[in-house]
């Protein structure tokens, strides 16, 4: 197996004062070419040798996080703890994967997004997630359902856009989640749940 990339000596401290290296690719594959600077890994097991795998810009990998297969992180996205990312998935902007989480196949992690603990992303997944409001410290997820309706799951309660049940209320507190506007989905929520 060929050596893709090598660690340079350039570096940057990250939050937990490790020191990550700026990486250069030593040969052209996928849109990446021969001489391109990359992101920083803590180490070169962070990236994969094969496949089209790549981390550019200013995002982070590190600890024992693994980015394989056609994957890429770009951005100031960061990937760290016993995290991975592979397939054709995509981690940008300011997300961040870490813990035991797992990002595959055709999904995209992006914008201010977290992905912690066991989590999976994987496929082509159309979802949103608001955690630890309420006097519950509930997950709340809303997911496009096949037919175009949407999902929601809180607690014991499921539901979907077209029961009654949910009206308006359901469509602006998904609209909410996207905005990350924990207030009123909490309202909202709270009128739906059981």
């Amino acid at each position: 197996m060929a050596k893709k990339f090598e660690l340079t000596a350039e570096f940057v401290t990250n939050i937990l004062g490790k020191k990550l290296f700026r990486i250069k690719a030593l040969m052209a594959f996928g849109d990446v070419k021969e001489g391109e600077l990359g992101g920083y890994l803590e180490k070169e097991e962070n990236l994969d040798h094969d496949g089209d795998a790549w981390v550019y810009g200013n995002a982070e990998v590190s600890g024992n996080a693994l980015v394989s297969g056609n994957a890429e992180v770009y951005g100031n996205a960061r990937v760290s703890g016993n995290a991975l990312v592979y397939g054709n998935a995509e981690v940008y902007g300011n997300a961040w994967v870490y813990g035991n989480a797992r990002v595959s196949g055709d999904a995209w992690v992006y914008g201010n997004a977290r992905v912690s603990g066991d989590a999976e992303v994987y496929g082509d997944a159309d979802y949103a997630t608001v955690s630890g409001f309420g006097s519950q410290f509930r997950t709340t997820t809303f997911f496009r359902l096949k037919g175009g309706d949407i999902g929601v799951r809180c607690g014991c309660f499921y539901g979907t856009s077209d029961k009654s049940r949910l009206g308006i209320r359901f469509s602006r507190a998904f609209k909410a989640a996207q905005r990350k506007d924990c207030g009123f989905i909490e309202s909202s929520c709270s009128r739906l749940l059981c």
